[in-house]
């Protein structure tokens, strides 16, 4: 048991519960034989909830009575049965979307009881569980969801009727198991809508609206809402100075350049039709080569407005250039941004002239000469910091002193560091002039430097090694520095790559061939003896 409805947004088919809801299967389907829905309006459109019809005029009409069940059409002068009592299944719920149920309301004489008429409703959602107990459900749609989608999307007013009419056309009947009550006689066709159903139409739904006949205003309406839309942003960020700005009148952009041409080439091509105020070619900024595309500001409007009918489509370095006019903002926004920022330095305050700003940083941005001689970025206690340098001023002055009563006999010990060693040379004149050499002058220049050289020094002198050697020779070592006494001079490597390199002078014996040949024999024994 089916029914079809033929609206403004598409077909609807309907499949009826007969078997859980026989009362309201009946109803709805001798409303729809005799054509009573046709013409009849969507309202009460809430999104993604329900909307509901049935009503023949509609219930902001004056004429309209509500809408009546079949038996109060078929028994015009028994009022009650303008209305029945729909069947309430427990198994049927707004659970799925598409659901059709009869819209009630309380009976007059007793609130707990509810009566349907002709207005039925179809959910647009899911779960829509408020319904449950208030609208009786009889039948679920199968098919023309797409046609719910556009009743779920239609524009709406606050009543939420559609500002564009939805109404359903025509009704089907695929299939009626029950029998016609008596005096019910179907029209051959369908009926033209009456007059006080015209009168409630606002936009018709066949109605061609005038701004859908120009495309090209429509066109051109769309464009100028996305610029606009475009240019607030822009100005939301700070790229524009505002969003109505215009680009410049004065300044032809010229594309399709030969790489070779250059500044002075294009403006002295088009100085024969004005003054030109300026003249650039842009290049990338890094590697410096020409992007094939400049901007020429001309002094007086129409000076740009002859060069631009003049000049597009001239040959210029074997390119065929296109001439157009500019419609880059940047030198003006360039401009508005330097002379805002200006007036808010001169306002003073805090950061951008606002005051109580403050300047966004990173963490110990701003410390970056103390982070260079810390390398490893301590955070420390100035006071502590200021302890710590007068303990190490002091220590300095201790040792300072020490090494002057101690200086006569170390000296004759101590290497002299090589860095502060100073070699001469002869000027023009014949003159001796010695000169430090460059580690000595940045010694002399910095006091750090010449802490730290005294410490590579003092670490390569053997003197200030501690005595960890556990040699049997340790009792040859000198009292103090640690030094071996050179009791006998030490053999020195030969360098030589000649084949007897690695004979023995000390020993004063020759050996030939076959000598190295038994000695070879004799390793060999030794070896395989051990």
């Amino acid at each position: 048991m089916s029914v079809l409805l033929e609206t403004s947004v598409g077909d609807i088919v309907i499949d009826l519960l007969v078997a859980e809801a026989p009362k309201s299967c009946e109803n709805f389907l001798k409303l729809c034989k005799i054509k009573y829905y046709n013409f009849s309006p969507v309202y009460n459109v809430q999104p993604n909830f329900s909307f509901q019809t049935g009503d023949p005029i509609g219930p902001g009409s004056t004429d309209s009575d509500g809408g009546s069940s079949i038996w109060g059409i078929l028994n015009p002068g028994q009022p009650g049965k303008k209305t029945f009592r729909p069947e309430y299944h427990p198994r049927l719920k707004h659970v799925e979307r598409g659901t059709v149920s009869m819209a009630t309301a309380p009976a007059p004489n007793d609130p707990e009881e509810r009566l349907a008429g002709s207005q039925f409703l179809i959910t647009l959602g899911e779960n829509v569980d408020f319904l449950d107990g208030k609208a009786a459900p009889f039948g679920t749609v199968v098919e023309g969801f797409d046609a719910l989608e556009k009743i779920n999307t239609a524009f709406i007013d606050d009543a939420g009727r559609p500002l564009r009419d939805i109404r359903i056309l025509h009704t089907a009947i695929l299939d009626d198991p029950f029998d016609d009550p008596s005096g019910l006689n179907a029209p051959p066709q369908s009926p033209l809508p009456s007059q006080a159903q015209l009168a409630t139409v606002r936009i018709a739904h066949d109605e061609e609206l005038k701004e859908e006949e120009d495309q090209e205003t429509m066109e051109r309406i769309r464009r100028e809402r996305e610029a606009r839309a475009q240019a607030l942003t822009l100005e939301m960020v700070g790229d524009l100075p505002f969003a109505e700005v215009k680009p410049p009148e004065n300044v032809l952009f010229v594309c399709k350049l030969n790489p070779v041409t250059q500044d002075e080439d294009l403006e002295l091509i088009f100085s024969r039709f004005g003054k030109i105020l300026s003249c650039e070619v842009i290049r990338d900024k890094r590697t410096g080569d020409s992007l094939q595309y400049a901007f020429i500001e001309f002094e007086e409007r129409k000076d740009c407005e002859q060069a631009y009918f003049k000049m597009d489509g001239v040959l210029i370095d074997d390119h065929r250039i296109h001439v157009d006019f500019s419609q880059s903002v940047s030198r003006l926004s360039d401009t508005w941004r330097d002379a805002t920022n200006a007036k808010r330095k001169r306002q003073g305050g805090g950061f951008g002239g606002i005051e109580n700003l403050e300047k966004r940083r990173h963490y110990r941005a701003e410390d970056t000469g103390r982070l260079q001689s810390d390398r490893y970025g301590l955070v420390r206690d100035p006071e502590e910091e200021k302890a710590r340098a007068e303990d190490s001023k002091r220590f300095e002055e201790s040792r300072v002193k020490q090494d002057g009563a101690s200086e006569p006999s170390r000296r004759d010990d101590r290497r002299e560091p090589h860095s502060y060693k100073p070699h001469e040379r002869t000027d023009d004149n014949g003159g001796s002039v010695w000169k430090a050499e460059p580690r000595a002058r940045e010694a002399q220049r910095d006091p750090d430097a010449r802490r730290r050289e005294e410490r590579r020094s003092n670490y390569h002198d053997d003197r200030w090694r501690r005595d960890r050697s556990r040699s049997p020779g340790r009792e040859r070592r000198r009292g103090g520095d640690g030094r071996y006494e050179d009791e006998k001079p030490r053999r020195q490597r030969s360098r030589s790559r000649e084949r007897h390199r690695h004979r023995r002078d000390d020993r004063g014996e020759k050996r030939g061939y076959d000598s190295y040949r038994e000695g070879d024999r004799h390793r060999g024994e030794r070896r395989r003896r051990d």
